[in-house]
């Protein structure tokens, strides 16, 4: 039976951070990812406690577009160059719309630069990226439980929309 997100055996978003942390500050598996000059690359890690987990390499100038993670909560940290993470401060309805229109004051924004990073409850929407012109960013990933989904959306000014719902075996 596939763990659920109200599974308490599972790690917490602070055990997530601090294995991410971790991973991030080894140079040897740092330097092991391959680095794509035209796209982001990943490699699968084995998280703590049935977690997933994933290092990905950034491109200069790439993003992964506004999406959540669905009933997984997760963690990540920059292990080299920065990344900016543009956020909502808001619980939004988890499903039932396709278009939602979005207050004023919610948009946060924050810079994780080489050892820096966050954890993150269920249904936290952002969008993460590599806004260098010249440098790779690398960073670690972890999501308890793994990934049943994820909800990518656009943003049109304060307009969020869905636009699609991956699963696990459109990304692996």
């Amino acid at each position: 039976m596939p763990a659920s997100a109200d599974d308490v055996s599972g790690p917490t978003a602070a055990e997530l951070l601090d294995f991410v942390r971790r991973v991030a500050a080894d140079a040897e598996t740092i330097a092991s990812l391959p680095l794509d000059p035209d796209g982001r690359t990943w490699v699968p890690l084995e998280g703590p406690g049935g977690s997933e987990a994933w290092l990905i390499g950034w491109p200069p100038g790439t993003g992964t577009g506004w999406h959540d993670h669905a009933d997984s909560i997760g963690a990540f940290t920059t292990a080299a160059g920065s990344l900016r993470e543009l956020s909502l401060a808001a619980r939004l309805p988890t499903d039932g719309w396709k278009t939602l229109e979005l207050a004023e004051g919610i948009d946060r924004s924050r810079r994780l630069a080489a050892g820096q990073g966050r954890a993150f409850g269920r249904h936290h929407i952002h969008e993460v990226l590599n806004e260098s012109d010249t440098e790779h960013a690398v960073s670690v990933h972890a999501y308890y439980p793994p990934l049943p989904r994820i909800r990518r959306y656009s943003r049109t000014g304060q307009v969020l929309r869905l636009e699609q719902v991956e699963h696990p075996e459109d990304w692996q």
